[in-house]
């Protein structure tokens, strides 16, 4: 597990993905801190990684990147951890637009 720190290539996140689920890599972000944590088995992992280093647990929003697509199909908006009914995300996917939008962002920020 890492959290992003500076920008990265599709290649490294590719690289990163073969080793664990082959062409598809999960991932969390902190919308609140402007963090991505990559590479791990299950988003609760980085989830609770992400706690460790002092995030929200309401900030936290699970995806996953597929390194060798594009457009929208470079990030899927599906995790258990998103399951959040207080916050009005009764479903897996992101549903909030503005949360969605601040992921994108941050994806493009640290994957290039």
């Amino acid at each position: 597990m890492e959290i992003l720190t500076e920008v990265v290539s599709k290649q490294y996140v590719k690289n990163k993905a073969e080793k664990l689920y082959g062409d598809m890599i999960k991932a969390v972000a902190d919308v609140d801190m402007g963090k991505i944590a990559i590479d791990a088995e299950l988003h609760s992992d980085l989830e609770s990684f992400l706690l460790q280093e002092g995030s929200q647990q309401e900030s936290l929003w699970g995806f996953n990147i597929y390194p060798e697509m594009e457009g929208e199909d470079f990030i899927e908006f599906d995790s258990l951890i998103n399951i959040r009914p207080r916050q009005n995300n009764r479903g897996r996917d992101v549903e909030n637009p503005e949360v969605r939008a601040r992921i994108i962002s941050l994806v493009d920020q640290y994957i290039r």
